[in-house]
């Protein structure tokens, strides 16, 4: 067969990974909450990925699956300060469930380490949202383009990173899938009718940044605009507690609701093999 040049550009992408272990297949059982988001996963276990041309700073984090596929693929972005390993730990715990799972970078290899270095880069790259959606599609393209992907991706995120989600389903390639955790939302159902695919939300009671009523607000406007969801508002916790369940020991069965949501949510939109 001639090598042809499409296939070229793909192993060329390739090689700019710094390549880890594949992920055994190990979903978790009924009742059963990540190790990742209980902090009690051990070091990712996949390798970075140059996925973004035109920002050679960029590094992604890819976690890929054992076994041949076809299965879906989920992007994932991360929260204000950056791409840490908290965020790497569930792209490996969405590999364990039969996903290849791509964490962005979209500080171009940055992480803040306190509150006015996170404020400062989520300013930075929140006034270039193009950028933001370009590098997203980059990343959906590198998707794209594994012969072990079946075409359907997702996206999500938390906070900085949820709202971002949002913004790419408004903004992006065309996609499968949004899973927002407590991130910034719109109620215009004129804006929110170009998403052409159900979203998920997952939200806290006691947060003030998306409320309860802001939420409800977003819901209000995707029902208007005809967009399907599964949002649910979880009483009696507070911002974060999805990503970081072991801060308040309340976490953990709303945490497991949200997550089993999250993959039957996930196996109905992108699926698996």
């Amino acid at each position: 067969m001639p090598f042809s040049f499409a296939a070229f550009i793909i192993l060329a992408v390739a090689a700019l990974a710094i390549h880890g272990q594949q992920i055994p297949h190990a979903p978790t059982t009924e009742g059963e909450i990540p190790d990742a988001i209980l902090g009690e996963a051990g070091a990712p276990r996949g390798g970075d990925l140059a996925y973004f041309d035109e920002d050679q700073a960029t590094r992604g984090y890819l976690a890929e699956p054992e076994g041949p596929g076809p299965r879906g693929a989920v992007i994932l972005i991360h929260e204000w300060n950056g791409l840490v390993d908290r965020v790497r730990q569930v792209a490996d715990a969405l590999a364990a469930e039969g996903y290849v799972a791509l964490a962005a970078d979209l500080y171009s290899g940055r992480t803040g380490s306190n509150r006015d270095e996170n404020m400062a880069l989520v300013r930075e790259t929140l006034a270039d949202m193009d950028k933001i959606i370009r590098n997203l599609d980059a990343a959906a393209a590198y998707l794209r383009s594994r012969p072990d992907v079946n075409g359907k991706i997702g996206a999500m995120g938390w906070c900085y990173g949820g709202g971002v989600a949002l913004s790419y389903a408004l903004g992006g390639e065309n996609h499968d899938a949004t899973a927002i955790f407590y991130g910034r939302l719109l109620d215009d159902p004129e804006r929110l009718s170009a998403i052409h695919h159900e979203v998920y939300g997952t939200f806290a009671g006691l947060d003030r940044g998306p409320s309860p009523e802001q939420v409800e607000g977003f819901v209000a406007a995707l029902r208007q605009a005809g967009v399907e969801n599964d949002v649910h508002i979880y009483d009696d916790v507070n911002h974060g507690f999805w990503l970081y369940v072991e801060r308040d020991p309340k976490n953990e069965e709303p945490a497991l609701d949200a997550w089993e949501r999250l993959k039957a949510y996930l196996k109905r939109t992108i699926g698996s093999d």
